[in-house]
């Protein structure tokens, strides 16, 4: 039967509000008796904190208050979604540029922002570290020497070893051996939203409204850090001016739901595109890999050291080198034989959190990097010994989780074909391929509830977020498709932790799948009730076969509408019927994450650049993405995620990285010093199709995109630039200078 909304690009449902500015961000919001918070940060990377004089600020006329770490309950409230280690502002020391350690509360926002340059602060200069050389050195000084546990010792929070087969072994015994570093620098989120939360005290509890991806993660944090039940805490995201993983985790709302409760009045913190720079980041990587191949040039063995930077308070990067580091061992590839260590790392910079592709960008980069390098020495072309090598669908790439889900030999053909991969070149001119892969969240569970109403109206209640990728609009075509109902008659209602139920976070491309499936059972339970119902009524036989679509209840005989059957069976009230869904992965006791991999989220990308060889400069011409999605609910949505995700990815391989001076001061931290691409950075032919084998777990055989854009352009684009001009770069990024110098290099 033909599918009505699944499969078509539906226009979006916020895009009126967008395009007439009618959508109401954060820093949109005000209240009565509304205070504003602005905070003082270090001036230092890592110091003693000595005397905070805040007598002038407090003089200030407008100034209600002015709050250092040291008139914070003692022991002082810590927060994080790993590990508690984060103070909600800087207490004994500071421990990176730009740490908060002193927050001023006004009536007026501009008193409060002149209050800040009146704080002076006393500091004592410690050793600072902001890289992983000097972070992992036996006599480097200690970020957290107050911690318990491992920090006390060393700067390694934590580290994460996966294996299988006999590294060893197969070292002994194999034909060709490839070893090599590669490294990754530290990149920044670049959201055109600032930060923004508002707070405020109710029922003995406290509200958030934050641009928050993952809610009830919020809700969890600041509930342990302040000592409040769950449901003394309630978030209400707002609509998202751009995250890619930036906003999913706790960053200042524990210091404002603090204040909140503290005053008894609303308070609102909202920060500039520069306080950005000292609030998130991607994690920076070093990874050593060696990788060995036999005489055909399949491949034997693969051993890594992944060392992530992770700045200095924990966020999530952990759980980023844990997920990132699984599949580090192998990419997509099969390989019989798999080392990897990978560790999270501290150090005097500003606190590393997901971004979009969890760590695998990082991972890719040195995986695919090392593919392309042994394919020269083996007289193989980059397509070539990816076909090689790919395992074929139904085969094991991760010993006891998920066989391979699709057929990728068919995913990077076409990109290449798409590509033009054997056509004439000209001159200077290269061409890259490279692929993209990484697992979801393990065992994440989702809970919808569908409310058929009296009139034929839907309403969808979940926890999902929408932060740009159109969430709220492919839920509203999978519940209009399953109930039979007109699109228009949806309304989904996002994220409010007070009025939706649980859902694990909007991340790891998970939502189309694990919500959309919660979204499918809630609408069967709707159905299956609709003809109890009518059973009841005796509108049919119990014998035959009754038909639910198109909004009718049918019958041999008889059809009925929603409306009708519900109004004859609830009565003059008319009510409403409510269906519940629950997703939830797959646990696995075998595997190293807890759980099965719900799919695999696999991209085919394939670069031609042009090299300005008098300037270095590096010009994508043409670029190409290949998605293995199962099923495109909405293709023009999907098509623009993953254009997007490839323009970022173009970004931190040619111009992105935050630059620490000697004295570990952040030196490019405002928009202006920090180079993301412009639309002049667009490749002129930027090309996007889908596998659509209808083979994933999700509606309709729907697999998880929207990460997967941005993993694998570094490799593809240096792989192009060798291509062209015989440069073999392994730092990113591939800045002008950079290719310059190695051209340079060659001449000699």
């Amino acid at each position: 039967m033909e599918l009505q909304y699944v499969g078509k690009s539906v226009e979006r449902t916020d895009v009126t509000r967008k395009v007439t500015g009618a959508l109401r961000f954060a820093d949109d919001m005000v209240m009565p008796g509304m205070l504003y918070a602005k905070l003082c940060r270090s001036e230092y990377a890592h110091a003693r904190i000595g005397n905070i004089d805040v007598k002038k600020a407090k003089s200030l006329p407008g100034v209600v208050d002015v709050i250092t770490g040291y008139d914070l309950p003692k022991p002082g409230p810590m927060f994080g979604p790993v590990s508690q280690d984060q103070p909600l502002l800087a207490t004994g020391k500071v421990k990176f540029h730009g740490e908060p350690l002193a927050v001023v509360l006004s009536d007026e926002e501009e008193v409060a922002e002149a209050a800040v340059k009146l704080i002076l602060a006393e500091y004592s200069a410690l050793p600072h570290i902001t890289t992983i050389e000097a972070a992992l050195k036996d006599d480097a000084p200690l970020i957290h020497d107050e911690l318990p546990g491992p920090s006390c010792s060393s700067n390694i929070h934590s580290a994460y070893e996966y294996k299988w087969g006999d590294v060893e072994t197969a070292k002994k015994d194999c034909t060709h051996h490839f070893i090599n570093t590669y490294e990754f620098p530290m990149i920044h989120h670049s959201t055109i939203e600032p930060f923004c939360v508002l707070a405020y005290p109710e029922d003995g509890g406290v509200v958030i409204k934050s641009p928050i991806q993952h809610p009830f993660v919020l809700r969890r944090v600041v509930a342990v850090a302040l000592g409040l039940s769950l449901s003394k805490v309630r978030v209400v995201p707002t609509d998202i001016g751009g995250g890619f993983g930036g906003k999913g985790y706790s960053k200042y709302e524990p210091l404002v739901a603090y204040l909140a409760l503290r005053t008894g009045r609303p308070v609102k913190l909202a920060l500039t595109m520069n306080d950005g720079f000292f609030t998130s980041r991607r994690l920076s990587c070093r990874a050593q890999i060696s990788t060995g191949f036999d005489a055909s040039g399949c491949l034997v063995y693969q051993d890594v050291v992944a060392d992530y930077l992770i700045g200095a308070y924990a966020d999530a990067a952990p759980r980023v080198v844990a997920k990132a580091g699984y599949l580090g061992l192998c990419g997509p590839y099969r390989i019989p034989n798999a080392r990897i260590t990978a560790k999270a790392i501290y150090s005097n910079t500003v606190p590393a959190t997901a971004m979009r592709g969890f760590g695998m960008p990082q991972m890719v980069w040195a995986i695919e990097s090392q593919m392309n390098e042994a394919s020269q020495f083996l007289g193989l072309d980059t397509l070539a010994i990816r076909l090689k090598n790919l395992p074929d669908k139904g085969e094991a790439l991760v010993p006891g989780d998920t066989p391979v889900d699709g057929d990728w030999k068919q995913g990077v053909q076409r990109a290449a074909d798409l590509l033009g991969w054997n056509t004439p070149k000209a001159k200077n001119t290269g061409r890259g391929i490279a692929i993209g892969i990484k697992n979801p969240i393990p065992c994440a569970v989702s809970n919808a509830l569908v409310k058929l109403h009296a009139d034929d109206s839907v309403t969808v209640s979940i926890g999902t977020t929408e932060m740009g990728q159109g969430a709220r609009t492919v839920m509203a075509q999978i519940a209009a498709e399953q109930l039979g109902v007109a699109i228009s008659n949806v309304t989904v209602i996002m994220g409010d932790t007070g009025a939706v139920p649980f859902d694990l976070c909007t991340a790891a491309s998970r939502s189309t799948v694990s919500m959309g499936n919660a979204v499918i059972y809630a609408c069967q339970d709707v159905l299956s009730q609709l003809r109890e119902m009518a059973h009841e009524l005796k509108l049919f036989d119990r014998s035959e076969t009754v038909e639910i679509s198109g909004g009718l209840v049918k019958g041999c005989n008889q059809v009925i509408s929603y409306p009708d059957l519900l109004k004859q069976y609830l009565g003059f009230s008319q009510g409403e019927v409510v269906g519940r869904g629950v997703f939830k992965g797959t646990k696995g006791t075998g595997t190293s994450l807890g759980g099965m991999t719900d799919f695999w989220e696999i991209i085919f990308q394939a670069a031609e650049v042009q090299i300005d060889t008098q300037t270095g400069k590096v010009t994508v011409t043409k670029f190409v993405n290949v998605s293995d999605l199962g099923k495109a609910i909405n293709p023009l949505q999907a098509k623009a995620q993953e254009e997007g995700g490839s323009v970022m990815g173009m970004g931190h391989t040619l111009l992105e990285q935050m630059i620490y001076d000697d004295s570990g001061k952040l030196q490019n931290g405002s928009p202006l010093d920090y180079r993301i691409p412009t639309t002049l950075d667009v490749p002129s032919a930027l090309i996007s199709d889908f596998l659509e084998n209808q083979d994933g777990p999700g509606p309709y055989g729907a697999k998880g995109l929207g990460e997967s854009g941005a993993i694998a352009p570094a490799p593809a684009i240096a792989d192009a630039v060798r291509d062209a001009v015989g440069v073999k770069i392994k730092d990113l990024p591939l800045t002008a200078e950079k290719v310059w110098k190695a051209l340079q290099s060659l001449k000699k």
